[in-house]
């Protein structure tokens, strides 16, 4: 795993070496190991290594034998071994062993459509000297990040991580007023907007082309999620046989490491499955890590150690304070653009953790998006079937009616929702999944801004994310729908973001065997029925894993991986929320309406209403602000 960074000037003048370093420090903690840059002109790469694979050789940026291109690349491609033997047939010469120059000869081979080619996690740059075009890839699901920017008309600029492209003296840091009215929907920045109007990330399976003599980069898809072909009244047995196959290889090819290898172990499903399969493919114990909260409703360790002693696993376990919210700040640091997932505190520490004894750590994460594990998405596909029952004419009132009636409180009927599935049942399929996956109530959405904020929206709306997404969609049922918005929004915006931060913070590479792109593309073949079973959530998954893990493992509720925010917000950080969101330092900005912020801190510290996800939110865009300069230190006092 690495830190990548680069420009291209539009005019003949060389590139600023010492910006190129500056930038490049920057993304120390994403490769302590070495460091070093390319510069040719008006071109300049630069590259900070965490060395896993071709310790000895491997560094970058890397130039090719024929002298004639040059990569930076942060990821880890699995195939690597069976391309350079193909490459090698085609008479291609080699001078390293690492998956890196495979990538460049790839390129030189196949060009653009090389990056079909690759089955990993990457973001990385290729200067062809001949051509002089600068050729940039993501993979596909968003694993790894990239962020870029024009300024003006003069030069092209990318890095790994936004903090790099905030050492550019030209850049732009007027705010996206689109991208704040998502993160206040979403709880983060979707792809391809960020905190800047002048800054974009690459999107997940999409490439960007910079060819000779233009200043507009070339934009194209390369790959997207398909539910196409689902299979046809298939054998369940055998498809629960396969997939634990597939998902073995997808584990084995994760193994290749020169450096110490372990995995997560929450005690969840996912985790708990990658671990078991692991230790069926290593000849030692697996290194396994896991973390817990001294509240019992958020510890899941007990679980962890079922998996740990079944399959006798090294494990280190850490048991983390319920006040352990030191880390706010840190987190505005790590993170470069507002991002209000609390779960970024435990998966901080127990990266943390990992990184004591292993510099590669195997991670269940997206398990939930392929197999459907989601409460969300059994809560969805009931109201699916609540709304062709009611003609559409005649939802809007019913609902309305009845969820006036019915409000959300703490004694309302769990499998009701209350208020919040009266107000979900009032949308369409498309509206009502975006207000479950909201961090913050529309109501309450559409009162968070101020009139002056609003109209510059223009009647911009975040659903049209998801509408966006939609036209691409190929299957042919709602779960297979709500999963496909998933992998477009939440998997690469919230997940994958929340995870690589926070293991680059340490310098720990994290690998998703479950999102490898074809175990994920056949999983997403299987029938939507064998995945949401009743109210059982990842039906074919467990029941595939039925002989690999305990019963209790398997089928216990689903716990997540969160904080008690709420219970915080009414302890120990009342008054930093009083002061953080109330007491002047966001008023500056114009964004807000102060009547309503006043309005859920009280309403939340009384215990007349719960807003722990507004407020985290709110807390954590302040802290954004003012780790990029947009608040001052003295208005944040």
């Amino acid at each position: 795993m690495c830190g990548i960074a680069g420009m291209r000037n539009f005019e003949p003048a060389p590139v600023d070496a010492q910006l190129l370093h500056q930038m490049n420090d920057t993304l120390f903690h994403r490769g302590p190991d070495e460091g070093n840059v390319f510069q040719e002109g008006p071109v300049g790469l630069a590259h900070r290594r965490l060395s896993i694979i071709d310790i000895a050789s491997g560094q970058q940026p890397l130039v090719n034998a024929d002298n004639d291109a040059v990569i930076v690349f942060n990821g880890e491609v699995y195939n690597f071994a069976s391309l350079r033997r193909e490459l090698e047939a085609l008479g291609h010469r080699f001078n390293t062993r690492s998956d890196t120059e495979v990538i460049l000869q790839a390129w030189r081979a196949w060009g653009p459509d090389s990056v079909k080619r690759l089955r990993g996690m990457f973001a990385y740059a290729i200067w062809d000297r001949k051509d002089e075009t600068l050729f940039i890839a993501r993979d596909r699901l968003g694993i790894k990040p990239l962020y870029y920017t024009l300024l003006g008309g003069s030069q092209f600029a990318f890095a790994s991580e936004l903090k790099a492209l905030h050492c550019l003296p030209g850049l732009d840091r007027t705010l996206d007023e689109r991208a704040i009215a998502d993160y206040f929907t979403f709880g983060y920045i979707p792809d391809p907007k960020t905190i800047y109007s002048s800054v974009r990330k690459l999107a997940p399976g999409h490439t960007l082309l910079l060819k000779a003599g233009s200043n507009a980069p070339e934009i194209k898809p390369y790959w997207n999620p398909s539910f196409a072909g689902t299979f046809a009244q298939p054998d369940t047995q055998a498809l629960q046989e396969e997939l634990i196959g597939r998902l073995r290889e997808a584990i084995d090819i994760r193994l290749v490491s020169e450096v110490p290898i372990g995995a997560f172990l929450s005690g969840g499903v996912d985790s708990s499955a990658t671990v078991a399969l692991m230790a069926g493919l290593m000849d030692k114990p697996v290194n396994t890590c896991s973390i817990g909260f001294d509240v019992p409703s958020f510890n899941e360790t007990e679980f962890a150690r079922q998996v740990s002693q079944r399959y006798a696993t090294d494990h280190q376990e850490q048991i983390v304070a319920s006040d352990d919210f030191e880390l706010i700040d840190q987190l505005a640091g790590l993170y470069d653009e507002p991002f209000a997932d609390s779960s970024a505190i435990p998966t901080y520490r127990v990266c943390q953790v990992a990184k004591q004894r292993v510099t590669v750590c195997l991670s269940g994460d997206g398990g939930d998006e392929v197999f459907a594990g989601y409460r969300r998405h059994r809560w969805h596909m009931l109201e699916e079937r609540v709304r062709r029952m009611v003609p559409a004419p005649i939802r809007q009132p019913v609902f309305n009616l009845l969820g006036n009636y019915y409000p959300k409180l703490d004694w309302a009927p769990k499998f009701l929702r209350a208020k919040s599935t009266f107000q979900a049942l009032q949308r369409d399929a498309m509206n009502a999944y975006l207000h479950t996956m909201s961090v913050i109530p529309e109501q309450i959405h559409r009162n968070l801004f101020t009139p002056s904020f609003n109209k510059r929206l223009d009647g911009y709306r975040p659903v049209d994310i998801f509408a966006e997404h939609m036209q691409q969609f190929d299957g042919q049922d709602p779960l297979s729908l709500i999963q496909y918005l998933d992998m477009k929004t939440y998997l690469p915006g919230d997940i994958l973001t929340k995870v690589d931060r926070a293991s680059m913070a340490h310098s720990l590479e994290v690998r998703v065997p479950l999102l490898d792109h074809e175990f994920l593309g056949w999983s997403n073949r299987i029938p939507a029925d064998l995945k949401l079973k009743g109210r059982e959530g990842k039906h074919i998954f467990k029941k595939a894993l039925e002989p690999h893990l305990p019963h209790d493992v398997l089928y216990r509720d689903k716990m997540g991986f969160g904080v008690p925010i709420a219970k915080w917000f009414r302890g120990p950080l009342k008054e930093r929320l009083r002061s953080r969101v109330l007491d002047g330092a966001l008023q500056p900005l114009a964004i807000f309406d102060q009547k309503t912020l006043e309005r859920l801190v009280d309403e939340h510290i009384r215990g007349t209403g719960e807003h722990s996800a507004a407020l985290w939110a709110l807390m954590m865009f302040e802290a954004s602000m003012r780790k990029s300069g947009q608040i001052s230190a003295r208005q944040a006092a």
